[in-house]
């Protein structure tokens, strides 16, 4: 019976199945992975080879496929596939995400290679070489997280290399380091006053003037405001029904871009908002600029028609022309402002229809508007979001309570119970308040 001669290294230790002393002195664990294929791992010392083997024995046991040339991309188009439950505008702004940013680069990378390492790298990456903001980034890793959570799923990886790989960049933000981070913030009061000044007074923006003014005084989302329809606006009772958000995406191939009808971004979304004395006008005015201009709703999505905010086809604008539109306000406004003479005259910043959201939500904190009654005009999903506008108010606002607080106190001794109540409140806020306390008393 013929013995078998057991392979050895140089330091007389055995070699086991598969294991081999590679010319560097270093060594090899050569294993198959089915159909007759192998595949090789490498490590400097026989201990840490055999640390590697373990991890590959314990992949086999719990059925990890080892024949696996799978490449990020192809796990996405199975992603692609069987994802459900999302909307359209959602999924294709998951998909635009992908395809912008991770396709060409990241996405050809063999999926069983890629380390956790590697995926706080490409977010760097994108962060400090490409620019891109954190919030872009945000909607990348959760498209990706997903794309890589189907890998585990079908077992072509033990775990989620995308796990907690954006939390690092996140902290580095909030502690002032390197993160390129896109934030709406709201117009000062000084800011707000020019705004609306510049479209009352300018004709170049007459039509512009009554649709900018509604979004800055109702707060709504974007989405919601493009949606909104003539039935859902109630003279009568001075509200504002919200109940649905237009979408405009491109679908891809022939048919581009298009419009869809979604339900509101949360459950609070689906709203009354209460008009004010200066929304209620522009409706009127808004009505009688299309009627001037012989402008018609023109387009029926998903059923519905009869849009609020036409353009001069008669079509319902959508997040990039009302983008533009203040793009254009800004530019123009900050020209006459430059023009004036003045010494260092006030600016506009560059605007977003988010902005206009964010102001509106802050000039009602401070108006002094309870927080519930915030968070259900602006439609927020939970306190916290509400409490964050309460955290990142205007620098003027804060100075103006802190001496309030110190007026307060100073005369407290001389104010006996039951006596004029202090409020503080700002002439420009003033009304708004009064607006919306008043509503929300008779609920």
């Amino acid at each position: 019976m013929a013995t078998e001669i057991r392979r050895k290294d140089d330091k007389n230790r055995v070699l086991k199945k598969y294991e081999s002393v590679r010319k560097n002195g270093g060594y090899e664990y050569k294993y198959p992975i089915g159909n007759g294929k192998r595949r090789s791992i490498y490590a400097d010392t026989l201990e840490e080879l055999r640390q590697l083997e373990k991890t590959i024995q314990k992949d086999v046991v719990d059925g990890i496929k080892l024949d696996n040339n799978m490449t990020v991309n192809d796990v996405y188009e199975k992603w692609c596939k069987v994802k459900r439950g999302l909307r359209d505008s959602t999924f294709h702004n998951y998909k635009y995400m992908y395809d912008m940013f991770v396709y060409q680069d990241f996405g050809r990378r063999k999926i069983a290679d890629i380390r956790r390492s590697d995926v706080r790298a490409y977010y760097n990456h994108l962060n400090e070489d490409k620019g891109l903001a954190l919030t872009t980034l945000d909607n990348i890793h959760t498209v990706l997280h997903q794309v890589l959570e189907l890998a585990v799923e079908d077992n072509y990886i033990r775990a989620n290399p995308a796990d907690k790989a954006l939390q690092e960049l996140k902290r580095s933000s909030k502690k002032g380091r390197k993160c390129k981070e896109e934030s709406a913030r709201a117009l000062t009061v000084p800011e707000m006053n020019l705004f609306e000044e510049f479209l009352r007074t300018d004709p170049r923006y007459e039509t512009w003037q009554p649709i900018y003014t509604i979004m800055l005084w109702t707060g709504m989302r974007v989405g919601e405001f493009t949606g909104l329809q003539w039935d859902d606006v109630d003279f009568e009772k001075n509200l504002i029904h919200v109940q649905r958000t237009l979408v405009y995406f491109d679908q891809g191939g022939a048919r581009r871009c298009s419009y869809a009808i979604n339900e509101t971004k949360t459950i609070n979304g689906n709203r009354f908002i209460p008009m004010l004395p200066q929304v209620r006008e522009s409706f009127f005015k808004l009505k009688e600029l299309y009627e001037l201009a012989d402008i018609k709703s023109t387009m029926e999505v998903d059923g519905l028609s009869d849009f609020v905010f036409l353009n001069r086809f008669g079509r319902p604008y959508n997040q990039s022309s009302l983008n533009r539109g203040l793009g254009r306000i800004m530019r123009d406004c900050n020209f006459k402002q430059m023009d004036s003479g003045k010494p260092d005259p006030l600016m506009l910043p560059p605007l977003s229809n988010h902005w206009l959201r964010h102001t509106f939500v802050t000039r009602c904190v401070e108006a002094g508007l309870p927080v519930k009654a915030v968070q259900m005009v602006a439609g927020h999903a939970d306190i916290e979001t509400t409490m964050d506008i309460y955290a990142n108010c205007t620098p003027d606002y804060v100075t103006k309570e802190m001496r309030a607080l110190n007026k307060f106190f100073s005369e407290y001794s001389n104010v006996n119970s039951g006596s004029e109540s202090y409020d503080k409140r700002t002439t420009v806020v003033r009304p708004l308040y009064d607006g919306l306390q008043g509503f929300f008393e008779n609920m």
